[in-house]
Order: C-alpha cells, then sequence, then structure tokens
C-alpha cells in the first residue's frame, strides 16, 4: 500500500488506516474476539496506522490493539485520543493534571511506555483558545509520555484555530463527499504548515457503501439510532450530520458515478485520497473483507475530472444546505 508522510512527525503512514470505534462500543455489540479479528485483517492487509481514543469502550478498543500488538512484530504507529472521559466534559478541565492521568491510563491499556500520536478528543471549541491546554501536552512530551501530538476536531474553525499552536502537528477531522468544507481553507493552511490530516467519518456512518436502505434499523446502543439528532454528541459524528433520508437520497444519485471498478465505498475512499493534503483516512470495520477492499482504494487510480465534478453536483444539491455551514 501506497505511504502518505503524516506532517511534521516525520512518520510514513499507509494511505488507508483503521479506526477502532465500532470495535470499543456505539455500533452494537462486538465481541472481543471480532475486535481483535478486525485488528489482525488490517496489519494483514498491510494497514500500519491505527487510530483508537481511551473512552471506545472505555479503554476496550485500546486494550484489543494491545493484544493483538503483543502477538505480532509489526511496526505499528498508534493514534490515541484524550479529554471525552472528562465529566462534566468542560474547557477548564483540559488541563496537565487531567490530561496526564488520561495519558498514563492509555500506556497502561496500550502497554506502550510512550504513545505515539496523543489527540485531543473533540473538546469544547474554548479549549482551542487555552494556551495552556497545549503547554500541558508540551509538558507530557517533554516527559517523554508521549512522542506527537496533535487534535480531533468538530468543526473547520477548531482546525484552524489549533495549528496556530506549533505544537500540534496533526488535526483529525470529518471529510467526505458529504463533507466537503475541510477542502476549502484548511487544507490550504494544512499543507502551508505541514500539518498531517488524517481523516475519519470517511463512510459517512455507512451511508457511503451503499449498502444502508430506507427499511434498515440500527440497534439500541449504535449511535445510528440514538445520536441522530446529537442527542449523546456532535451530531455530525453520525451520518457526517447529514438527515438519514437525505442522505440516502444523494447515496441514490452518487449510485450512477460510481466507476466499474470500485465499490461505492472505495470510491468516497479514493475521493478523499485525491486531495494531496490528506495523509491517511481511517475507515473502520469489523470485516475482515471489507477492510481488504478499503486498503485497495489506495491501489486505485484517481477518479476522473467528471467523477469529482458530478460527487460536488451531488453535494450542492443534497447535501449543502444541511451540512456547510455547521461543520
Amino acid at each position: 500500500m501506497r505511504h502518505r508522510t503524516l506532517g511534521t512527525t516525520g512518520i510514513d503512514v499507509t494511505e488507508v488506516g483503521l479506526g477502532t470505534w465500532n470495535i470499543g462500543g456505539g455500533w452494537g455489540d462486538v465481541s472481543d474476539e471480532e475486535g481483535r479479528e478486525a485488528v489482525r485483517a488490517a496489519l494483514d492487509a498491510g494497514i500500519d496506522f491505527v487510530d483508537t481514543a481511551d473512552v471506545y469502550g472505555d479503554g476496550r478498543s485500546e486494550r484489543h490493539i494491545a493484544h493483538v500488538l503483543d502477538e505480532r512484530d509489526d511496526d505499528v504507529t498508534v493514534a490515541t485520543k484524550a479529554g471525552r472521559r472528562l465529566d462534566p466534559h468542560v474547557p477548564e478541565d483540559y488541563d496537565y493534571e487531567h490530561l496526564s492521568q488520561f495519558v498514563d491510563r492509555s500506556r497502561e491499556n496500550l502497554d506502550q511506555d510512550t504513545l505515539d500520536l496523543v489527540q485531543l478528543h473533540c473538546p469544547p471549541t474554548e479549549t482551542y483558545y487555552q494556551r495552556e491546554t497545549f503547554a500541558a501536552l508540551d509538558r507530557l512530551r517533554a516527559e517523554g509520555k508521549i512522542d506527537h501530538y496533535g487534535v480531533s476536531v468538530e468543526k473547520v474553525e477548531e482546525a484552524l484555530k489549533a495549528i496556530e499552536y506549533p505544537g500540534v502537528e496533526t488535526v483529525q477531522i470529518i471529510f467526505n463527499p458529504f463533507r466537503q468544507r475541510p477542502a476549502d481553507l484548511f487544507f490550504e493552511e494544512a499543507k502551508r504548515r505541514d500539518v498531517g490530516v488524517i481523516v475519519r467519518v470517511p463512510l459517512a456512518s455507512g451511508l457511503l457503501t451503499g449498502n444502508i436502505s430506507r427499511e434498515d434499523t440500527f440497534p439500541e446502543d449504535d449511535h445510528r439510532n440514538f445520536n441522530r439528532e446529537g442527542e449523546a454528541f456532535d451530531r455530525g459524528e453520525t451520518f457526517a450530520g447529514l438527515p438519514f433520508e437525505r442522505g440516502l437520497d444523494a447515496v441514490d444519485e452518487l449510485r450512477e458515478h460510481v466507476p466499474e471498478e470500485l465499490t461505492m465505498a472505495q470510491t468516497a475512499l479514493r475521493w478523499i485520497l485525491d486531495f494531496e493534503a490528506v495523509s491517511t483516512v481511517i475507515p473502520g470495520s469489523t470485516s475482515p473483507e471489507h477492510i481488504r477492499q478499503n486498503v485497495a482504494a489506495s491501489q486505485a487510480a484517481p477518479l476522473s475530472h467528471q467523477t469529482h465534478g458530478a460527487i460536488r453536483d451531488i453535494y450542492e444539491e443534497y447535501v449543502f444546505d444541511d451540512v456547510h455551514h455547521r461543520w
């Protein structure tokens, strides 16, 4: 698989990584063995960048990754996140005292003395205006507990503010054919500052696989059931913020423009990778076959200008009014 450099970290990572929210929780019932097998399948397919968080299953996802890495001799970069364990989730507690506790817990879960990359986990917007938060991350790096740090954001505005801090080496952001705003000013600034861009929610919670229908229902513990209006966390994390029925209408239009040699999911991933500012994209799956198909998007040819134009037209007709101004 092709590699790209993750900003100023200097780490070369596979263009397609693995997101592990779903093996921790929030996507219905996934057994421990299913979760670990997903990580094994990703490594077998050549993936060497895995993203997780301390709140995915209260550390379950981190522990699954550690379990699999302990079985093998793969050279893998593991990114985790910190901050969402705060209760209440308030900006003033993004400080050294709390972040150091979260980092120590992740070090234990991942069985690593030094974490490869720690990202603030979608903190309140005010956090990005607190110099002391980023000073705390600098201190953790100086102590040898983390090698690099970045942020995971909900909004483009947060990303633009975060990269004003020189220690921020990566930004994780939602970007896909239904969330196109980052491709404007943010990608330009990230490229100018050599900031690594990690793309999450690339398949819009499954909408962009083309395999979800209007008749489908989701388990009670699946965020596609309980968070459609942002009841539990930011609405933009579920179906990329697009109303479900409207998203399905857009998918129906998109079907006509999927290249014959690609699946719809591969088309969405290839579309993302066609943007030079992107360092890696992290789809999640518990299906080894889907993981292998995701990886194959890295080897596909760039999409044609006509396909890119069609995707932009669909975005403007079906998505723009609901999504573009929000995130």
